[in-house]
């Protein structure tokens, strides 16, 4: 046999395990230098550690917003509730009847 064959062979014969070897090299770095590795862990850690304490806070938030409409449903009549934001806002419902005053003339 010649020498080129002889090389082909064995270019041929470790062509499969190079491919594995590189294969493995490349998730033995992923694992470690990686966005999810071993070296981004810490990194990880603080992130859930804010965001945890980040829900804890929107979850205290929405418990007080909770306690404050309960306190208005149990109060408050909702349609005085609908007649008042009316008056603030300045609106009508489109099947209400307006009078207009003069501008002298007082409502109460």
């Amino acid at each position: 046999m010649s020498l080129g064959r002889t090389v082909r062979k064995k270019l041929r014969e470790a062509a499969a395990p190079a491919a594995f070897l590189a294969l493995v090299g490349y998730f033995l770095w992923s694992a470690t230098q990686g966005d999810r590795g071993l070296e981004a862990s810490p990194q990880r850690q603080e992130d859930l550690a804010a965001a945890l304490a980040e829900q804890s806070q929107a979850e205290a938030e929405v418990a007080m917003w909770d306690r404050r409409i309960a306190g208005l449903r149990s109060r408050i009549d909702a349609d005085a509730l609908d007649e008042r934001a009316r008056a603030m806002l300045n609106l009508s419902d489109p099947r209400d009847v307006i009078v207009p005053y003069d501008k002298g003339q007082k409502l109460f």
